[in-house]
């Protein structure tokens, strides 16, 4: 089974436009052949979403290099260039609102 590491180390690890440029194609070409329903533009979102997401667990430093390299952004805090790091109140503010979201539409679906 694929970890995280796996799928989206090499991005965290790309250091040149380059580097990104092929590592975007591979994940982009991953997702196609999981998803075949899903467009080419659908599935660029898809892994820019999780290049953001993913590159919030790394560095500050780590996930500035991400967002510029890939175009992406963090798809809770936004972009750290923009938004600068969350503060911890931030973050449990964020989780708290998302776990009410799923607890409510766990609750809906019954």
């Amino acid at each position: 089974m694929m970890t995280d590491d796996d799928r989206y180390g090499p991005a965290m690890r790309a250091e040149t436009q380059e580097e990104a440029d092929r590592v975007f194609e591979v994940l982009v070409a991953e997702v196609l052949a999981e998803e075949p329903a899903f467009t080419r533009k659908k599935a660029e979102d898809v892994v820019r979403h999780n290049l953001g997401y993913q590159a919030g667990y790394y560095s500050d430093e780590t996930r500035e290099r991400v967002e510029r390299l890939f175009r992406c952004a963090h798809p809770f805090f936004g972009p750290i260039a923009e938004v600068g790091r969350p503060s911890t109140e931030d973050c449990i503010k964020i989780g708290t609102e998302l776990g009410q979201k799923a607890r409510e539409r766990k609750e809906r679906e019954g």
